[in-house]
Protein backbone atom coordinates (compact mmCIF):
# COMPACT_ATOMS: atom_id res chain seq x y z
CA UNK A 1 0.00 0.00 0.00
CA UNK A 2 2.82 2.07 0.79
CA UNK A 3 4.62 1.69 -2.68
CA UNK A 4 1.02 2.42 -4.05
CA UNK A 5 1.24 5.56 -2.48
CA UNK A 6 4.22 6.52 -3.40
CA UNK A 7 3.91 5.80 -7.43
CA UNK A 8 1.32 8.06 -7.02
CA UNK A 9 2.98 10.56 -5.69
CA UNK A 10 5.71 10.32 -8.13
CA UNK A 11 2.95 10.50 -10.83
CA UNK A 12 1.94 13.74 -9.70
CA UNK A 13 5.54 14.82 -9.67
CA UNK A 14 6.31 13.76 -13.03
CA UNK A 15 3.41 15.61 -14.21
CA UNK A 16 4.12 18.68 -12.13
CA UNK A 17 7.65 18.71 -13.61
CA UNK A 18 6.45 17.89 -17.19
CA UNK A 19 3.70 21.09 -17.56
CA UNK A 20 6.66 23.18 -15.80
CA UNK A 21 9.39 22.27 -18.36
CA UNK A 22 7.65 22.37 -21.32
CA UNK A 23 6.09 25.76 -20.81
CA UNK A 24 9.22 27.31 -19.70
CA UNK A 25 10.75 25.79 -22.74
CA UNK A 26 8.23 26.32 -25.29
CA UNK A 27 9.57 29.74 -25.33
CA UNK A 28 12.71 28.19 -27.39
CA UNK A 29 10.61 25.87 -29.37
CA UNK A 30 11.59 23.40 -27.61
CA UNK A 31 9.76 19.81 -26.72
CA UNK A 32 10.90 18.53 -24.27
CA UNK A 33 9.26 15.26 -22.41
CA UNK A 34 9.91 15.10 -18.67
CA UNK A 35 7.16 12.09 -18.42
CA UNK A 36 9.26 10.52 -20.72
CA UNK A 37 12.30 10.58 -18.47
CA UNK A 38 9.75 9.23 -15.67
CA UNK A 39 8.21 6.62 -17.52
CA UNK A 40 11.90 5.56 -18.44
CA UNK A 41 13.29 5.92 -14.52
CA UNK A 42 9.90 3.97 -13.56
CA UNK A 43 10.85 0.72 -15.80
CA UNK A 44 14.46 1.17 -15.20
CA UNK A 45 13.70 0.43 -11.34
CA UNK A 46 10.39 -1.28 -10.88
CA UNK A 47 9.55 -4.46 -11.94
CA UNK A 48 7.94 -5.19 -15.48
CA UNK A 49 4.77 -5.85 -13.84
CA UNK A 50 4.42 -1.97 -12.01
CA UNK A 51 7.26 -0.32 -15.18
CA UNK A 52 4.40 -1.28 -18.10
CA UNK A 53 1.35 0.00 -16.25
CA UNK A 54 3.28 3.27 -15.17
CA UNK A 55 4.92 3.90 -18.29
CA UNK A 56 1.19 3.48 -20.30
CA UNK A 57 -0.45 5.67 -17.66
CA UNK A 58 2.33 8.14 -18.12
CA UNK A 59 1.30 7.78 -21.77
CA UNK A 60 -2.44 7.72 -21.51
CA UNK A 61 -2.24 11.20 -19.59
CA UNK A 62 -1.01 13.11 -22.12
CA UNK A 63 -2.87 11.66 -24.83
CA UNK A 64 -5.92 12.60 -22.30
CA UNK A 65 -4.65 16.44 -22.68
CA UNK A 66 -3.93 16.39 -26.02
CA UNK A 67 -5.84 17.58 -29.20
CA UNK A 68 -4.24 14.93 -31.25
CA UNK A 69 -4.90 11.16 -31.87
CA UNK A 70 -5.77 9.50 -28.97
CA UNK A 71 -3.73 6.73 -27.63
CA UNK A 72 -0.63 7.39 -29.59
CA UNK A 73 1.38 8.62 -26.88
CA UNK A 74 0.55 5.30 -24.52
CA UNK A 75 1.39 3.03 -27.28
CA UNK A 76 4.71 4.97 -27.79
CA UNK A 77 5.54 5.15 -23.94
CA UNK A 78 5.03 1.07 -24.03
CA UNK A 79 7.72 0.83 -26.83
CA UNK A 80 9.66 2.81 -24.57
CA UNK A 81 9.34 0.66 -21.58
CA UNK A 82 10.13 -2.43 -24.23
CA UNK A 83 13.18 -0.92 -25.22
CA UNK A 84 14.37 0.34 -21.13
CA UNK A 85 13.23 -3.93 -20.08
CA UNK A 86 15.24 -5.31 -23.10
CA UNK A 87 18.63 -2.73 -22.24
CA UNK A 88 18.17 -3.08 -18.58
CA UNK A 89 20.06 -6.50 -19.01
CA UNK A 90 23.17 -4.65 -20.64
CA UNK A 91 22.64 -1.27 -19.21
CA UNK A 92 23.67 -0.26 -15.37
CA UNK A 93 21.19 2.37 -14.86
CA UNK A 94 22.24 3.97 -11.80
CA UNK A 95 25.20 5.27 -13.72
CA UNK A 96 24.77 8.80 -15.48
CA UNK A 97 25.80 7.96 -19.18
CA UNK A 98 23.58 5.12 -19.70
CA UNK A 99 20.61 7.42 -18.15
CA UNK A 100 21.29 10.12 -20.41
CA UNK A 101 21.76 8.49 -23.30
CA UNK A 102 18.30 6.15 -22.85
CA UNK A 103 16.13 9.47 -22.28
CA UNK A 104 17.96 11.18 -25.21
CA UNK A 105 17.05 8.48 -27.92
CA UNK A 106 12.93 7.20 -26.55
CA UNK A 107 12.64 11.18 -27.07
CA UNK A 108 13.79 11.09 -30.06
CA UNK A 109 12.29 7.12 -30.52
CA UNK A 110 8.71 8.76 -29.37
CA UNK A 111 8.62 11.69 -31.03
CA UNK A 112 9.48 10.03 -34.78
CA UNK A 113 6.73 7.19 -34.02
CA UNK A 114 3.98 9.73 -32.41
CA UNK A 115 4.46 11.64 -36.22
CA UNK A 116 4.46 8.64 -37.81
CA UNK A 117 1.18 7.06 -35.87
CA UNK A 118 -0.49 10.44 -36.51
CA UNK A 119 0.54 10.04 -40.67
CA UNK A 120 -0.54 6.33 -40.79
CA UNK A 121 -3.52 7.24 -38.63
CA UNK A 122 -5.47 10.54 -40.00
CA UNK A 123 -3.50 10.75 -43.11
CA UNK A 124 -1.95 14.48 -42.03
CA UNK A 125 1.71 15.39 -41.05
CA UNK A 126 2.41 16.68 -37.74
CA UNK A 127 5.83 17.23 -37.09
CA UNK A 128 7.25 19.20 -34.31
CA UNK A 129 10.17 20.01 -36.57
CA UNK A 130 13.53 18.82 -36.31
CA UNK A 131 15.41 20.98 -33.69
CA UNK A 132 12.58 21.51 -32.03
CA UNK A 133 12.77 17.54 -30.92
CA UNK A 134 16.31 17.21 -30.86
CA UNK A 135 16.62 19.98 -28.13
CA UNK A 136 14.19 18.95 -25.97
CA UNK A 137 15.58 15.42 -26.47
CA UNK A 138 18.97 17.43 -25.08
CA UNK A 139 17.02 19.08 -22.46
CA UNK A 140 15.68 15.75 -21.12
CA UNK A 141 18.36 13.75 -21.56
CA UNK A 142 20.28 16.44 -19.50
CA UNK A 143 17.92 16.32 -16.22
CA UNK A 144 17.09 12.39 -16.62
CA UNK A 145 19.87 11.68 -13.88
CA UNK A 146 18.36 13.96 -11.61
CA UNK A 147 15.07 12.19 -11.96
CA UNK A 148 16.29 8.89 -11.85
CA UNK A 149 17.60 10.21 -8.62
CA UNK A 150 14.71 10.86 -7.09
CA UNK A 151 12.51 7.93 -8.73
CA UNK A 152 15.43 5.74 -6.72
CA UNK A 153 15.52 7.80 -3.55
CA UNK A 154 11.25 7.33 -3.09
CA UNK A 155 11.18 4.04 -3.72
CA UNK A 156 13.87 2.66 -2.19
CA UNK A 157 13.91 -0.96 -1.98
CA UNK A 158 10.34 -1.31 -1.91
CA UNK A 159 9.01 -4.57 -2.91
CA UNK A 160 7.92 -3.03 -6.36
CA UNK A 161 11.29 -2.54 -7.48
CA UNK A 162 13.84 -4.80 -9.12
CA UNK A 163 17.04 -5.73 -6.76
CA UNK A 164 19.44 -5.40 -8.44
Amino acid sequence: MWSFAKLVFLFILATIFHWAFASIFSYWGLSVNMLLAFAAAFCAILKPAFGYPAAFICGLFLDFFGTKLFGNNAFSFTVCACIVYGLSERFDFDAFFPQIVTVFGLVLLAGVLNSLLFLWFTSAVQWPGFWSLFGGAWISALFAPAVFWVVRRTLGKASVCRQV
